[in-house]
């Protein structure tokens, strides 16, 4: 008689109780996971992965309760299992990292403590054999002076180091299933190939099951043995990834293969998704400068230091102009959002000038620089669009508060029609404009930041990771949405990312950045077919991306650097 399966889902039905009743959040899922099989679940924010994946480690929230179904481990029924049950389940058997490791991590124990925590659940020993314990597995997970970070607290981690504590912490007790929720969310380029490979290496030296819950196609195909693709609670297909990627069978797997960016792909090729409220784009030729033309934005010899010698950007310069997108890109430290903080006048310089439309604004204190005219010509899009929302705004009022303190429109027919129009220019339906932050999507909340940054109809544009957490539809409307923008209004922008394959759309030229000092600077075409510099060679080739004929490394054998 064979073993049974590890993990099986049959039917599974999960509801959440809200004021407008219970809505249904998975619909009759079904799925099988053999010991030591990887799967990949995607699908965009709302399509029930997590919900499936909380039904399982029974982490649902108050509101949620499982409706039907049945979920087995091992050929245990644990779909209603009481808490002695779950206690020895959790962690022993299966474990979960969580999307964000800072907010998932004790922020007042030392990481130390924390995987000792980890360990001692399962095991009777001491609390010196589980910090040494604690040690090894920060050895595994490739931490430089593991001796040094085992008695570090999480604020003094990069977010790349805090997710391989996430991960040391997840296999501390050897689990035969692990469940990686959204691992790489917020990381750079480099710092995610580090963190799934190591998470992949480890996973499959130690015959551990892996459910990977991604909204990034790239990943799951280089990662996952077998794709399962949800829709609005549904599982509408499951496949091998060659074959997903390469010829999927579902029009909403369709829709999502196509919005994905790829290594070759332009802006005009995303497709955007049924009901996401976009129209077509029809391209405008960006506006060209006659020769001679002073350009918009001159960045001089501009560096930022820090007490404790810390230097964030060192001596670095160069030049926008009306209608150009400018992309910088680096690793995380690289000084890219404080280069951005610099020059919308949010910090102030310690050396070097920046000048706009010819006249400096490097030497207006931050503190000062609202009260300038030229506010209102500099605004920025920032990274999270829940959290720089105003939670007691309404997104109207959000809209309108620019309006009310830059261009001194107060109430009245003027200020709705202002309002209306820029709610209109990103596509958010103006039926949309009572509801506050919490009850928008995050597409829709995007929409909003760049309908505040445009309302005083600005010169240059700053995008600080605009869509990083963004769904693949959802930012490929943004992504079109910015570009007509620049293209209609002369709206100089400067993209700040580390999705480099969004950066060689959207940009005309990149910068590299590596530890506040530019390495490389030209047209984006140049940089990403023959790049100079080693460094620039290793962000390219750490994108994730889908290579149907490509030879697959053994996952035990995968090389991470420590960090």
């Amino acid at each position: 008689m064979s073993a049974p399966q590890l993990l099986t889902i049959d039917d599974l039905h999960v509801s959440f109780s809200t004021r407008r009743g219970m809505v249904q959040a998975v619909r009759g899922i079904s799925l099988q996971l053999d010991v030591g099989e990887t799967l990949g679940i995607v699908g965009e924010s709302g399509s029930g992965k997590s919900v499936t994946a909380f039904a399982v480690t029974h982490l649902l929230e108050a509101a949620g309760r499982i409706t039907g179904g049945k979920i087995g481990y091992k050929g245990q029924d644990i779909t209603h299992a009481n808490w002695k049950t779950l206690r020895s389940v959790h962690g022993a058997a299966i474990s979960m990292i969580f999307q964000n490791p800072r907010a998932a991590l004790n922020p007042i124990r030392t990481v130390g403590l924390q995987i000792a925590d980890a360990i001692r659940v399962h095991a009777l020993i001491t609390p010196a054999e589980a910090r040494a314990r604690a040690l090894d597995l920060l050895r595994d997970v490739m931490i430089r002076e593991p001796e040094k970070r085992l008695d570090a607290y999480p604020h003094e981690l990069s977010g790349g180091m805090c997710q391989r504590i996430m991960i040391a912490m997840a296999v501390a007790s050897e689990p035969d299933l692990l469940i990686a929720d959204e691992p790489t969310t917020g990381l750079d380029v480099t710092t995610q190939k580090t963190v799934m490979d190591l998470l992949a290496s480890i996973t499959a030296k130690r015959g551990m099951a892996t459910i990977l819950i991604t909204h990034d196609l790239g990943l799951a195909a280089k990662y996952c043995g077998r794709v399962t693709v949800m829709e609005r609670g549904l599982m509408v297909e499951d496949a091998p990834p060659k074959q997903l990627f390469s010829a999927p069978s579902h029009p909403y797997t369709k829709r999502l293969v196509a919005a994905s960016p790829t290594l070759t792909s332009t802006i005009n090729d995303l497709v955007v998704g049924v009901g996401q409220g976009s129209s077509p784009i029809v391209p405008k030729p960006a506006v060209k400068l006659p020769p001679g033309t002073p350009m918009l934005l001159e960045v001089q010899q501009l560096s930022k230091h820090y007490p404790g010698g810390i230097t964030a950007v060192n001596k670095v310069s160069f030049t926008l102009g009306r209608g150009e997108s400018l992309g910088l890109v680096g690793e995380s430290g690289s000084g890219k959002s404080t280069i951005s903080r610099l020059l919308c006048r949010l910090i102030d310089a310690s050396e070097g000038d920046i000048l706009f439309d010819g006249g400096t604004v490097g030497g207006i204190a931050a503190r000062d620089f609202h009260k300038s005219p030229l506010r209102k010509d500099i605004q920025i899009v920032f990274q999270d669009p829940h959290d720089s929302l105003n939670p007691r705004f309404s997104a109207f009022d959000c809209i309108a508060h620019p309006l009310r303190r830059l261009m001194g429109m107060r109430t009245g027919e003027e200020l709705t029609n202002a309002v209306h129009d820029c709610a209109l220019r990103v596509g958010l339906p103006l039926d949309l404009l009572e509801r506050f932050p919490h009850q928008l999507s995050g597409g829709q909340k995007a929409r909003i930041g760049i309908a505040r940054a445009i309302a005083c109809k600005p010169r240059l544009l700053v995008l600080d990771e605009p869509t990083a957490a963004l769904d693949v539809s959802v930012q490929a409307v943004i992504l079109q949405l910015l570009d007509r923008l620049r293209r209609e209004e002369d709206l100089a922008l400067l993209f700040v990312s580390h999705d480099l394959n969004v950066v060689r759309m959207m940009c005309e030229r990149t910068i590299v950045l590596r530890n506040g000092e530019i390495v490389e600077a030209g047209l984006s075409s140049d940089i990403f077919s023959s790049p100079k510099s080693d460094y620039t060679r290793a962000l390219i080739a750490a994108i994730p991306h889908f290579e149907p004929d490509a030879p697959q490394t053994p996952l035990a054998d995968l090389v991470v650097e420590p960090a």
